[in-house]
């Protein structure tokens, strides 16, 4: 099969919108960063329903759409927390290396049980996919109030909902690694 199929051309797209973003959001355009956000979010709703309903699902999407994801709040978090670029509302620098603190956690964890154990799929747990949800979330809220230039206390909940969803994804990514080695 072809690895290059629509769904992973729109992972790619999304890979390809994160430069923009970011120095839209640099350069004080918010309202256009806002709507780059949003299209890069667009694509990783379409390429997965695009891969499931045309049977295109490739191992090259499988390793691609994860670290596209990853790169984009990456990004996002960082933007965000950045200081100095004139945004009415910061992310918490503890809140976003927690949570980039998790991903590396995660991610090393695959590659050392890989390593030791060989090779595991790991799928995406359900508290895993409603952590990046509430990610994203708290990326566009916190994207939205700062193209308005108000403060909002919506970003705070949002920042202590991913805060909890954090710790339960990475209690539950431990749990299965444990369950691993029995």
């Amino acid at each position: 099969m072809n690895q290059l199929t629509a769904a992973n051309l729109l992972t790619v797209l999304r890979m390809l919108l994160i430069p923009p973003f970011a120095i839209l959001l640099l350069y004080g355009h918010r309202g256009w960063a806002l709507v780059v956000f949003l299209a890069a979010g667009i694509t990783d709703l379409l390429d997965g329903l695009i891969a499931r309903w045309t049977g295109q699902k490739t191992t090259l999407g499988a390793w691609l759409d994860p670290m596209a994801d990853k790169l984009l709040l990456v990004t996002m978090f960082v933007m965000l927390t950045l200081p100095g670029i004139g945004l009415a509302n910061r992310l918490p620098l503890w809140f976003t290396i927690l949570v980039l603190s998790r991903d590396i956690a995660i991610v090393l964890t695959v590659a050392v049980v890989n390593l030791a154990v060989g090779p595991r799929t790991f799928r995406p747990s359900i508290f895993g996919k409603i952590a990046t949800a509430t990610y994203i979330l708290t990326g566009v809220i916190t994207l939205y109030f700062n193209y308005l230039d108000l403060q909002s206390v919506l970003i705070t909940a949002f920042v202590y909902a991913s805060l909890v969803i954090t710790f339960v994804s990475a209690f539950d990514y431990l749990i299965k690694v444990i369950h691993l080695g029995h």
